[in-house]
């Protein structure tokens, strides 16, 4: 299980920071984005947890916010329907015209695009109140490329919210011998152990682009009773509340 430091803090540019292999993982089972006991059943499971947690630390009726890595959809449609105006961002083409279809189907306003955190940080510098990225730092190669490019969305006295999953035993035995080869939850080779971060690690990446660590919180997730709770050590999966300090 030993690896080294994910965080390269390079700066890897916009195409350099994809995965063509997990991109194509994605892909695949993106026709099931919304089938809650599918393959995405525990990111269901733990959808509400999120959406409350980022409600009530950044809020979100009335704000601009961004998904980035927002695959099918399940936190995007949330936030708009909490009153949020929501733009989701993918690498993956599949994923963003199943979310454009259920987003049709079901009357949800949110605009999503094809294109990198880092592309439209460049094209669209301090446009949001929120950016979220959620499960998506442990399947890129620079997860610090892409922090950087959160924090340069985000709006001065904006917040960015992120989650992910902690590189410790608790995590390797949970989330993949547990999730992946024993309950089989997740498809099999869904997460590297080695991309995990520790929150030290996520840390120092958003410090280095002056984002400001408000809160970290663990999430406990029950796959027999399929509930999420917050609190307690974010030794396995854990959310990262961090805000960008108003301009000089």
């Amino acid at each position: 299980m030993a690896g080294s430091d994910p965080v390269t803090g390079a700066d890897a540019g916009p195409d350099a920071n994809l995965d063509p292999l997990e991109i194509e993982r994605f892909e695949r089972l993106a026709q099931r984005w919304w089938d809650p006991d599918g393959d995405f059943r525990p990111l269901h499971d733990i959808n509400p947890a999120r959406l409350e947690f980022i409600a009530a630390r950044a809020g979100l009726r009335g704000r601009t916010v961004l998904d980035v890595g927002c695959g099918g959809g399940l936190l995007a449609e949330a936030m708009a329907r909490r009153g949020a105006r929501v733009t989701g961002i993918d690498a993956g083409e599949t994923a963003l015209e199943v979310a454009r279809r259920h987003a049709r189907e079901h009357g949800a306003a949110v605009t999503y695009e094809r294109i990198t955190a880092e592309e439209l940080a460049a094209r669209e510098p301090g446009a949001f109140d929120v950016v979220t990225c959620l499960e998506l730092l442990e399947h890129v190669p620079d997860p610090a490329s892409l922090v950087g490019a959160c924090a340069a969305l985000a709006r001065p006295e904006g917040h960015v919210i992120f989650s992910t999953i902690n590189r410790t035993a608790r995590a390797w035995l949970f989330a993949v011998v547990g999730a992946e080869r024993v309950l089989r939850l997740l498809p099999h080779g869904t997460h590297d152990y080695g991309r995990f971060l520790r929150p030290s690690e996520l840390d120092r990446a958003a410090r280095a682009t002056d984002l400001e660590l408000a809160e970290t919180a663990g999430m406990r997730y029950d796959p027999f009773t399929r509930r999420c709770r917050l609190g307690g050590r974010p030794d396995v999966n854990y959310l990262a509340w961090y805000r960008r300090p108003r301009e000089p």
